[in-house]
């Protein structure tokens, strides 16, 4: 079993910053993804940034070059750093661990605002 802590969401202005933070705990897998997805009213959920432990990353096509993802594997966290944030970026953001051999765990949700 997995357990995902996230925080960092919240309300922020158009052209503002937010960094979203998610710590797993439990059974970790010496191969695993982490990463983020979002999913706003009426839209399906879509990919926001994902790394594995070698830091590779990929990112949805909304988002590049303005969000960073980054990972700690020492503290088994993940972050997100979203930059010049638009009103379009409002969104529930998941954040998402698969192991290998063990599996997909979800975080609870964090709510992402942006509005002036």
């Amino acid at each position: 079993q997995v357990q995902l802590a996230e925080s960092g969401g919240g309300l922020v202005q158009p052209g503002g910053s937010l960094r979203l933070s998610c710590a797993a705990s439990g059974r970790i897998a010496s191969i695993n993804t982490m990463g983020w997805y979002r999913q706003a009213p009426g839209k399906e959920r879509e990919l926001v940034a994902i790394i594995n432990g070698g830091g590779t990353t990929k990112y949805g096509d909304s988002v590049k070059g303005r969000f960073t993802i980054s990972r700690d594997n020492a503290k088994r966290t993940v972050y997100l750093q979203m930059n010049n944030l638009k009103p379009e970026d409002t969104a529930v953001y998941s954040c998402n661990y698969y192991g290998l051999g063990l599996g997909n765990y979800w975080g609870q949700g964090t709510q992402v605002t942006v509005s002036s």
